[in-house]
C-alpha cells in the first residue's frame, strides 16, 4: 500500500486542488462573447421551459443548474438523457429550450435525443469542453466551457471541468435574472419556506392572534381582572380599549412590576391608572420582519396590531415570531 500524505501534503494538494479551480474559472472569462449573448437571447425568447440534460457528473451539475434558473425566474427542470430515450423526452415541446450539457460533447445518450429534439422543433443550448464536438456543432447556440486541466492528480475525475460547467451555469441564470428585472420579492416567493421568504412574504396578519385570543379589557376594570385577562391570554400584557375597541393603552408584565413596588393594591388599583398610554402598534399587513425590528428597537416583547382607525384587531409577541423562524 502506498504510504499516506503528511499533513503539509494534504494541504499542498488541497490548495493545488484549489488553485486549478480558480484558474478554471478565471479562465471562463475569455468566453463571455457574443456566444454568451446569444445564450441570453435563446434563453429569453424561449416561450416555454429550459429543459437541462446531462449524463453522470454533468447530470448531477446539469440538476444544479436547472435548479437554480428555475428559483431565479427562468422555468427549467432536469430531464435525465437514459430515461428521455424511453418516454421522457415527451416533456419536451415545441416551445421548451434543450440545454445539453456534456464535458467530451459526444455523451451517447445525449446524442441519441438531439434528432427527436430537433423534429418536436425546440431549440438546443449546448456546454461543452469541446467546439468541434457532436453536441458543439448541433446545437443552435455552444457555451466553451473547456477547462486546461482537472484538478485529479489522474486527470481522469470530473473536478475543474464540473466547477467550469457549474460557474458557467450560473453566470447565465444570474444574467437571465437580471434581465428579466428578477427581484427579491419574487425569489422569496420560490422559497416561501426558506428564510428569505418568510422575511418577505410573511405578514402580521399571517401570525397575529386574534377574536378571543386578543387580551383587552375596559379602562374601568381593577389591576386584579386585568391580570386575570393577561394570565387567560398568556401574551404578559393586555389592551386597554374602549367600547369601540379603539386602544386607550396597554399593560404589561413590566408595567406590573413597576406598580407593585409602588405599592399598588391589586384589587382597588384602576387599570386606566396605570396603563402605559401611546403603546406602539402596527398593522395587520406590515411584514412580519417589520415588526420584528419593531420589537427589537424599542426592547418590548408584545405588539398590538390595530386598523388604520386605531381599532384593536390582533396581537402578537416574539415567540410567535420564533416559532415562524424569524429570528
Amino acid at each position: 500500500m502506498p504510504d499516506t500524505l503528511t499533513k503539509d501534503e494534504l494541504l499542498a494538494l488541497a490548495t493545488e486542488v484549489l488553485d486549478i479551480e480558480a484558474r478554471a474559472v478565471e479562465h471562463l472569462k475569455s468566453r463571455l462573447n457574443n456566444d454568451f449573448i446569444a445564450a441570453c437571447e435563446l434563453c429569453m425568447n424561449t416561450r416555454g421551459r429550459v429543459v437541462v440534460t446531462g449524463m453522470g457528473k454533468s447530470g448531477h451539475v446539469s440538476n444544479k443548474i436547472a435548479a437554480t434558473l428555475a428559483s431565479t425566474g427562468t422555468p427549467a427542470f432536469f430531464m435525465h438523457p437514459a430515461e428521455a430515450s424511453h418516454g421522457d423526452v415527451g416533456m419536451i415541446t415545441e416551445n421548451d429550450l434543450l440545454l445539453a450539457i456534456s464535458y467530451s460533447g459526444e455523451t451517447k445518450e445525449v446524442i441519441t435525443i438531439l434528432p427527436i429534439v430537433k423534429r418536436i422543433g425546440a431549440r438546443v443550448l449546448s456546454m461543452t469542453g469541446n467546439s468541434n464536438s457532436t453536441m458543439a456543432r448541433t446545437a443552435d447556440v455552444h457555451l466553451d466551457i473547456s477547462v486546461a486541466e482537472e484538478a485529479c492528480p489522474l486527470n481522469l475525475a470530473p473536478t475543474a471541468s464540473t466547477t467550469a460547467t457549474l460557474a458557467m451555469g450560473d453566470a447565465l441564470a444570474v444574467a437571465l435574472l437580471k434581465n428579466r428585472g428578477f427581484t427579491a420579492e419574487d425569489f422569496a416567493r420560490s422559497h416561501p419556506s426558506g428564510n428569505l421568504g418568510k422575511r418577505l412574504l410573511l405578514r402580521v396578519s399571517d401570525v397575529m392572534r386574534v377574536g378571543d385570543r386578543v387580551p383587552a379589557v375596559s379602562p374601568d376594570v381593577s389591576l386584579r381582572d386585568a391580570l386575570f385577562e393577561m394570565t387567560d391570554k398568556g401574551l404578559g400584557m393586555t389592551a386597554i380599549v374602549d367600547p369601540d375597541r379603539k386602544i386607550l393603552g396597554i399593560y404589561t408584565d413590566g408595567d406590573l412590576r413597576r406598580t407593585l413596588d409602588g405599592g399598588a393594591d391589586v384589587r382597588t388599583t384602576i387599570i386606566r391608572d396605570v396603563m402605559h398610554t401611546g403603546c406602539k402598534t402596527t398593522s395587520a399587513d406590515t411584514l412580519a420582519a417589520e415588526a420584528l425590528h419593531l420589537l427589537e428597537k424599542n426592547k418590548i416583547t408584545s405588539l398590538l396590531v390595530a386598523d388604520e382607525s386605531n381599532t384593536l384587531i390582533g396581537a402578537l409577541n416574539i415567540h410567535d415570531l420564533f416559532r415562524e423562524g424569524l429570528m
